[in-house]
Order: structure tokens, then sequence, then C-alpha cells
């Protein structure tokens, strides 16, 4: 056999073939690529390489794979456009799937193996593939976080398989629990977001009936005589004002009953709230008086709504 040619840096050493170990496909391999340049001479080589089943074996995957990442980068596989075709019947477009194809691999074996370099590395992938990772784990390596996948290259470098599997499998397990605990918070923000969702189709739904009633309510007063508009008008502010009583006297009532049981149980003295919400509602009714320049009423012995004329 003749002695090995040596190439540039962007080739791979393939040793020479005599006439006898020639085969009919490689001559036309050989045929195809026939320009000296380095980017010929690479591709022609790899191609070689395909024909020789053995030696592109025992070629190594990281020096392989790294070859066709740069074919595959600088669009190489174009210097195949115009050759003919392994069969003779056809000439080659020089497209990234012809390359592929010609080299004897798909494109997804391939495109996974430089996906894999670029993620991992030559020498963790290297070592990876000596300790028998297939594609399926390194695809999950690939799609861990950065710190997570730089902890496992590490352990990859030193070729220890036992320890790079422990620390995988404990790696992938937390990957997996984070990823569930994801998924649920998302679950649980979408659940909260359709509870929101119908609340506020809830609320929208009652804002628009209220504009509808609002809306009979004013076609009803524009076609009334202006001495019963005023009474259903007073009739609906006293019945406001009857519910604020009643809530004073009720609700507010109740709740300084309360807190009056606590300062007896307690010895803690609520008088100052209490008062200071007293106060804050006598300013709010003086604010209201004030705006529409009410004038005082001394004989406020009953309600406006228990006068009989109001009633």
């Amino acid at each position: 056999m003749a002695r090995a040619k040596t190439q540039s840096a962007e080739t791979i050493d393939l040793p020479a073939l005599n006439g006898e170990m020639l085969t009919a496909n490689q001559n036309m391999m050989a045929a195809m690529l026939d320009s000296h340049s380095e980017e010929r001479d690479l591709l022609n080589q790899l191609l070689g390489q395909a024909q020789m089943a053995d030696s592109f074996a025992k070629f190594s995957l990281t020096v392989r794979t790294s070859k066709l990442a740069y074919v595959k980068e600088n669009k190489l596989y174009r210097g195949l456009k115009g050759k003919k075709t392994p069969d003779g019947q056809g000439f080659l477009a020089g497209t990234w799937d012809e390359f592929c194809g010609l080299l004897g691999r798909s494109v997804a074996q391939i495109d996974e193996d430089i996906s894999n370099l670029r993620a991992l590395g030559e020498e963790a992938l290297d070592s990876m593939s000596r300790m028998g990772i297939g594609y399926r784990e390194m695809r999950q390596y690939r799609r861990l976080p950065e710190d997570q996948k730089t902890a496992l290259i590490e352990v990859a470098k030193t070729g220890d398989k036992e320890a790079f599997v422990d620390l995988a499998e404990e790696i992938i397990a937390k990957h997996a629990k984070e990823k569930e605990d994801l998924s649920q918070r998302l679950d649980e923000t979408n659940a909260d977001y359709e509870a929101q969702s119908e609340v506020m189709a809830k609320k929208t739904a009652e804002l628009d009936k209220t504009k509808q009633e609002l809306e009979k309510t004013r076609k009803r007063l524009q076609s009334m005589p202006a001495n019963e508009v005023a009474k259903e008008l007073r009739q609906e502010v006293a019945a406001v004002a009857y519910e604020a009583e009643s809530n004073i006297l009720g609700s507010l009532r109740e709740g300084f009953a309360k807190l009056e049981e606590h300062a007896a149980e307690s010895g803690e003295d609520h008088r100052t709230f209490k008062a200071g919400l007293i106060r804050q509602l006598e300013i709010t009714l003086a604010t209201v008086r004030s705006e529409f320049h009410l004038p005082d009423v001394d004989d406020a012995s009953a309600p406006v709504w228990l006068n009989a004329a109001e009633a």
C-alpha cells in the first residue's frame, strides 16, 4: 500500500488505495471530485472514507463530526453540483441531503452528531461515545440547564463511566422534578386565569344588565310627568340612605359590639379606633351636605323615608 499523503488542517489523512482495492463505486466517487483545492480534497476524502467501511468506522467520531460540521457550515457540499450520480443516470444538485446520502448516513444522524458536538464539546462527546452513551441520552443532556450540563461534561471528561452514569441519573431526575413542578405551577396559573376570566365574564354580564336597566329607567323617566319622576327619584335615593343607615345600625354596630367584648376580655381599648370610623362617616356626610349646599334640618326625629309624603 502506498504511503499516506499528508493533507491540510481541514482534511483527513486517507491511506492511498491500490488499484485492486478500488471498487467501481470508489472510482466513480474519485471522478466526481477532481479539484485539488483543500475544500475539494475534504469532500473527496470524506466520500472516500465512506467507501472504506472499516476505516470510516474506526475514524474518531468527534474528528469526523467536526469535519462534517465544517462542510455544512461552509456549504462545501455545493461542490458536488453538476457531478454525475453514483449510478451515472443523472447529475447531483449539490445539496446537504445528497452529501449525507453519499456518506451512507441520514441527514438526521449527521445533524444529531453535529448538535451533540456543539453542545457537549469534542472531549466529552468522545468520552461519552466510548462509554456507549446513545443518541437519546445525549439529546437529554443537551436540554439540561447550563450549570447541570457543564457538571455532567466535566465528569464525562474523566472517563469514569460509573461516576458519569450516577451523576447523569441524579441530574435527569432533578431536572424531571423541576419540570414537573413548573408544569404544576403552570396548571395552577392557568386555573387561576380561568377562574379570573369567569369572574370577569360574570361582572361584565352584570354590568351589561345594569346598563340595560338604567337605559330602561331613563326611557321610563323621560315618558313620566315631572312630579312622578321627582317622586320616584326621591324613593330611590331614600332607599340608598335607608340601606346605609341599616349597615351602620346593623353590621357596623355589631362589629363595635365585638370590639367591646374583646376589650372587656383583653383590656385593650378600641374606643379611639371606633371613634375614628365614626368621624370618617361624619366627614363623608358633611362632604355630601356641602357639595349639594344642603340646609340644616332641626327636626330629625324621623328618617325621611318614614315621611308619609315621601312614602
